[in-house]
């Protein structure tokens, strides 16, 4: 259970979020969409324990999240691979705190995970960026964490690679991970990944609607079911004027 109290971040006198109230149970991925400037990627790393809240608290399995944990994986946008290190040596960055000895075990499970084990000695450069990616997701499941959060894991990957990516994004967190957050601005993404979408709207950051998805997996994106979702979504999102067009609320 995750949960988020009166949560509020302030940057001096401007709010960009807040105040939030969530419970996340037993859902296996959660989306979270809206437009640029909304507060996605401010929410994401308070859940990640990187930010401090100005008040209000966010709660994991009851206990008050304090800072960065072990147990919360985060992959970002970029893979943000260190470039001089293996696949191998960056996955075990993971596990830092982990003694050397007992690291091995853990890194080649994560690398295997992804299906990049014959890549296991390559330099990122060697890579493309949907296995740089993957890299990325490696090093934030080393650990087993009870939580991953993805900020637009897939943005800069070309269309057929981040819809190979969402698939196989799937496969995984359907096995070894009770809770994924998946911030991004793309509906169909949010659609084809989530059990439910929560819209922000903003600043200050607050939830404009939250959605369930009952759709059966693996979804079909041209189904009439996934269109009617995706109108909801992109209705909520677009505010209409009668002087001008329809512009990001």
């Amino acid at each position: 259970m995750i949960e988020l109290a009166a949560l509020v971040k302030s940057y001096d006198a401007f709010r960009a979020l807040g105040p939030l109230d969530l419970s996340i149970g037993d859902e296996r991925v959660i989306g979270i969409i809206g437009p640029s400037g909304s507060g996605k990627t401010t929410l994401l790393r308070l859940l990640a324990g990187l930010e401090t809240s100005t008040s209000g608290s966010v709660f994991i399995d009851g206990d008050r999240l304090a800072g960065p944990r072990s147990d919360i994986g985060v992959v970002f946008q970029e893979p943000r691979l260190m470039p001089w290190l293996t696949v191998r040596k960056n996955v075990e960055f993971g596990i830092w705190d982990v003694l050397q000895r007992d690291r091995g075990p853990a890194v080649d499970a994560a690398i295997e995970r992804v299906g990049l084990t014959a890549f296991a000695d390559a330099l990122p450069r060697q890579l493309s960026g949907g296995m740089a990616q993957r890299v990325g997701i490696a090093r934030a499941l080393v650990g087993g964490p009870r939580l991953l959060l993805l900020d637009e894991p897939f943005a800069a990957l070309d269309p057929l690679t981040r819809v190979a990516m969402q698939e196989h994004l799937l496969a995984i967190v359907g096995t070894t991970v009770p809770t994924t957050i998946v911030i991004t601005h793309d509906i169909d993404e949010a659609l084809v990944l989530s059990d439910r979408v929560i819209v922000l709207k903003g600043p200050p950051a607050r939830i404009a609607r939250a959605i369930d998805v009952d759709l059966p997996r693996p979804r079909t994106r041209t189904s009439p079911e996934f269109g009617a979702l995706k109108a909801l979504l992109l209705d909520e999102l677009i505010v209409r004027t009668s002087s001008s067009a329809p512009v990001l609320a």
